[in-house]
């Protein structure tokens, strides 16, 4: 195991890992409190199931390192991964400050005084487009591994995810803003592929 740290492979795929990682959850954390000026450590997104998801691609690169070396040594597929979390943080982290004070983690149920429709920035282009950063980011954390059981496995598990909880939020953005929501959703697809 000890392979792994000395060499420039396993160092820098696993380096790349914690760091993406570790900015991901802060800057989730300092957006959330520079847009609301007050948040929890929930806004931090780290869930056990998130933890067990990582700490399994971690096995995976580690049993698949041990046992497969030349697996891991697809720079080109690696630098592809490192591409697609750097999309993703960019998509997400402009869903976020564009939409302000009318993003948060959670589900609103209930409409605030200051919450708005945003359809504009990116926005235009699709209705969720911190789900799509998210689905770009966390896919993209496993093909810089060069993990494929946990590049299948994320991209499943985060696009079901987003299916069940896209039709969820829609629900209440029709009750808060009605027809116009609804035209608006006719005319720009949600950004997570089959989810209409």
């Amino acid at each position: 195991m000890t392979e792994i740290f000395t060499s420039d492979t396993g160092f820098r795929q696993l380096t790349q890992m914690f760091l993406a990682i570790i900015f991901f959850h802060i800057s989730e954390y300092l957006l959330a409190l520079v847009i609301h000026g007050r948040v929890t450590l929930s806004s931090l997104l780290i869930t056990k199931h998130y933890a067990l998801a990582m700490l399994i691609s971690v096995l995976e690169y580690i049993i698949e390192f041990t046992l497969f070396p030349s697996l891991k040594e697809h720079l080109w597929i690696s630098n592809l991964g490192l591409v697609l979390i750097i999309l993703g943080e960019i998509i997400r982290k402009t869903a976020i400050i564009t939409a302000g004070r009318s993003f948060t983690h959670l589900i609103k149920i209930r409409r605030e005084e200051h919450h708005r429709l945003v359809m504009q920035g990116v926005y235009r282009i699709v209705r969720h487009p911190s789900y799509s950063g998210f689905l770009i980011w966390s896919v993209g954390t496993q093909v810089m591994l060069c993990n494929p059981v946990s590049a299948v496995a994320f991209a499943v598990v985060v696009w079901r995810f987003f299916a069940e909880r896209i039709p969820y939020e829609e629900h209440y953005l029709k009750q808060f803003f009605g027809r116009q929501y609804v035209e608006y959703a006719q005319s720009v697809p949600s950004g997570v592929p089959f989810v209409n």
